[in-house]
């Protein structure tokens, strides 16, 4: 028998006597569930975070989603920053040549869908990053019939003589968290990313997206 649990159980009964002294709660099991229930409710909103519009009914969900957008715009700037006076149009262009110089080569679909963009989207980055000869489409050593692409040499050399500053760039965008609170961060950062990537993936049309989904998980249901 785990014998401090039953002392933990005893402490609890005996805070439940002296609290319930004005006999709020009735003295039996249920009375002391409810007491229980009450106590923990109340312990777990006092260690909630503050956020602006709290007080006024503005959701956790509303905090996480614009937080988002806003984190989103952040990181922009500094990559803005990162490729400022070099040959680099955006930070799409550097995150394809990082994704394919990490993981190797890959069909152009299969690097647009693994940077989260649409088909158009995609295809205009990797067109410009094989005008710029940072990239080549060749065949297959695995399936003749099926085009891939890679990074070039020089697209490395034009990457690493910019990856300094992109690294701080990086580094900012993680801010002033520490090594525990990024761990954290990432383990929250995965789970989301593991519900909205195959939601993504269906290329559900923008008109029936939100009610689809809406009506396929119940914790979303009003």
């Amino acid at each position: 028998m785990h014998y401090s649990i039953v002392k933990d159980v005893l402490n609890l009964l005996e805070k439940f006597e002296i609290e319930n002294e004005s006999h709020a709660y009735s003295s039996d099991i249920e009375g002391f569930k409810t007491w229980l229930c009450k106590n923990e409710s109340s312990e777990k909103k006092e260690n909630e975070p503050y956020w602006e519009g709290k007080e006024n009914g503005r959701s956790p969900e509303s905090v996480i989603s614009t937080s988002l957008v806003h984190l989103n715009r952040y990181a922009k700037s500094y990559s803005k920053s990162a490729i400022w006076d070099s040959d680099f149009a955006t930070q799409e262009d550097f995150i394809y040549l990082i994704t394919l110089k990490t993981f190797g080569e890959m069909t152009k679909m299969e690097l647009i869908k693994k940077n989260i963009h649409e088909k158009p989207a995609g295809m205009l980055i990797i067109n410009r990053l094989i005008k710029q000869g940072w990239i080549e489409q060749k065949e297959s050593e695995k399936d003749k019939r099926t085009k891939v692409i890679n990074i070039t040499d020089s697209g490395r050399v034009s990457l690493e003589n910019q990856m300094s500053r992109i690294r701080t760039a990086t580094n900012i965008v993680a801010g002033n968290l520490n090594h525990s609170e990024k761990m954290e961060l990432i383990r929250i950062l995965e789970k989301l990313e593991k519900f909205h990537h195959p939601i993504f993936s269906r290329h559900l049309e923008s008109r029936n997206l939100i009610d689809t989904i809406s009506s396929e998980y119940s914790f979303l249901k009003n």
